[in-house]
């Protein structure tokens, strides 16, 4: 990863829009088989109609950084679902989840936690929420020591 950030600037952002958009950028990617961080870098230098902050390049540089060890535990702790078998944006909100909860000092689990959730309830479906809940209360339940190991 470059030691420049690409950033858009057009205003302050709140985490929570970041977030939003941190899951649509890890979506698309997803979607087009494709890196989320050069995805994001081609989106810096267009045209945006919504500002790319900080926030959200952080995240996602850090869940592609950190995407193998994220979808392990994902796979491990996602109880009867593989990864291929999960919504693919309830997957990006996973994933955002995760980073957040093992590798953003600065959020607190619960934080992570409601927040995937909150995304859930808005851009998946009625069932998301719960599965989303479930699976980032697994993993949260043993945070300390996973992030003792990482």
């Amino acid at each position: 990863m470059s030691a420049e950030k690409p950033v858009r600037r057009g205003g302050p952002i709140s985490r929570r829009a970041a977030r939003r958009r941190a899951v649509e950028f890890l979506y698309e990617a997803a979607q087009r088989e494709s890196d989320a961080v050069t995805l994001l870098s081609e989106r810096v230098g267009s045209i945006e109609v919504d500002p790319i902050g900080d926030y959200t390049v952080s995240v996602v540089e850090g869940v592609t950084e950190q995407l193998e060890r994220i979808d392990e535990l994902l796979a491990e702790h996602s109880q009867g679902w593989t990864l291929s078998r999960m919504p693919p944006v309830d997957l990006a909100i996973l994933r955002l989840g995760v980073y957040e909860m093992l590798w953003s000092a600065d959020v607190p689990d619960p934080v992570a936690i409601d927040e995937a959730v909150g995304l859930a309830k808005e851009l998946s479906t009625d069932d998301s929420p719960r599965f989303v809940n479930g699976v980032l209360g697994r993993i949260g339940n043993i945070a300390d020591r996973l992030r003792a190991v990482l």
